[in-house]
């Protein structure tokens, strides 16, 4: 495929000067995202019918969606500033969001012949995808000095592809898709959001803020800068709710229950698989990772609160244990471990995080991790020219293990973005077992 011609560069501020000031300071689930990549989620679209294109004035639809966006802004003020950080005498340091309405980067660019066939057609997702996206290769530390938000639009021969990419430090996936739905909410011509944000951070009662953590434990140049992405390749596997319903089904009776999610279930169908096709030795330890939501589980947290309100969590299990006993066994672990997850185990996690820090960090094949959610409003961001067809993720937090999870198109669907070496994913699509509940 051709590669991304770049069209225009620009900074888009937010409308009428609201994100001119103020701070917001972060919090521990905040900060242990300074590590890793920016969120990278996109678009693909049809193309609209003109007159939305082009005028005599240029291109109508890159003036209207950066206008939208800027009146977004105004609803989102931390999303055009900048990272900072104070300084304090006791050589510690604290974070917060500087809203100084530095503004948002703003790309317009062509694959020039590229159809919206040649994205969603091929078996493997297309590596030109990764070039839809603005920001590649920034940790979240480096929100400083660049934006933290970078939008991308990518014209294809006969469709349009909005690439988004938000610091982690800021949004977890919750948020991402908020502001997402926001955009395309006033785009579409609203005045006022069905679900206006909430900025301010949680934190527990009597906790001193800001955060203050030793400086000595903020070495964030010298993290993960040698990272190298591994050649992986990525698969989006299309579940439909009839298959997810019947796999729900099976790890419930296997395990004598009515407990078990439909997610839980397919979660663990998928894990199976990819330990069975990777040849782990049958006493190796595998780990599946996944985050809890804490807006869930504290009435104080309100459904729009926008930063990160999330904890990581994981089951082990042997890799022969795993693959021998089903999927109810491993799917039941998560059942148990989600339960266990109650706000007071987020609370102790919060509060003794400054004195002993660590951060998120990136991985290789050490075990499988899940991001994103398929509850999540994907499909729903009609823009003005019709909802979206489908959904691609950019390279930003990829290595060999990561499940991406979408909502699929049809209702009660699911589709899950496989992120493994080729080997495995070639191994995986000719496991009976697995593609067996695989809608092609």
């Amino acid at each position: 495929m051709a590669a991304v011609r770049l069209i225009s560069t620009s900074t888009v501020h937010a409308a009428n000067g609201r994100a001119s000031s103020g701070r917001i300071e972060l919090n521990t689930w905040d900060i242990r995202k300074l590590q890793i990549g920016y969120i990278q989620k996109g678009l693909l679209f049809p193309k609209p019918k003109l007159p939305l294109q082009y005028n005599s004035s240029g291109n109508m639809l890159i003036h209207h969606l950066k206008t939208s966006l800027s009146h977004t802004l105004h609803c989102f003020p931390l999303l055009a500033g900048r990272l900072a950080t104070t300084q304090h005498e006791d050589d510690t340091i604290s974070f917060f969001v500087d809203c100084n309405n530095a503004g948002v980067l703003f790309i317009h660019a062509a694959a020039d012949g590229v159809t919206i066939s040649d994205i969603i057609k091929p078996v493997y997702v297309p590596s030109i995808v990764h070039s839809f996206f603005s920001l590649n290769g920034l940790h979240n530390y480096k929100g400083i000095t660049h934006p933290l938000l970078g939008i991308q639009i990518t014209d294809l021969a006969d469709g349009i592809f909005i690439g988004c990419s938000i610091n982690h430090v800021v949004a977890d996936g919750a948020s991402f898709w908020h502001f997402l739905n926001s955009w395309s909410e006033i785009s579409k011509g609203s005045i006022y959001l069905s679900k206006p944000p909430v900025f301010q951070r949680w934190f527990p009662d009597g906790m001193d803020i800001p955060i203050r953590i030793p400086q000595s434990c903020v070495n964030v140049e010298q993290n993960n800068e040698d990272f190298i992405l591994p050649p992986v390749r990525e698969r989006i596997f299309h579940f439909s709710k009839e298959n997810i319903t019947k796999l729900k089904a099976k790890a419930n009776a296997e395990m004598g229950t009515d407990k078990i999610s439909s997610l839980q279930a397919l979660l663990s169908h998928i894990w199976r698989s990819a330990i069975h096709n990777r040849s782990f030795d049958p006493d190796q330890e595998t780990n599946y990772r996944f985050v809890v939501g804490a807006r869930q589980r504290f009435q104080e947290i309100p459904d729009n609160y926008f930063g990160n309100a999330i904890l990581g969590t994981f089951v082990t299990m042997k890799a022969k244990e795993l693959v021998e006993q089903g999927i109810g066994n491993s799917a039941w672990r998560m059942n148990r471990i989600i339960a266990a997850t109650t706000g007071e185990s987020f609370k102790k996690v919060f509060e003794c995080w400054p004195a002993s820090p660590s951060f998120v960090t990136l991985s290789n094949g050490e075990a499988l991790i899940t991001s994103s959610s398929p509850r999540f409003n994907m499909y729903g961001n009609d823009f003005g020219w019709g909802k979206p067809i489908a959904i691609r993720s950019g390279s930003s937090n990829k290595f060999d293990g990561v499940l991406t999870l979408y909502c699929g198109a049809e209702e009660g669907s699911i589709d899950i973005e496989a992120c493994f070496f080729p080997e495995t994913l070639e191994a995986m699509a000719n496991d009976q077992e697995f593609m067996h509940i695989v809608t092609v």
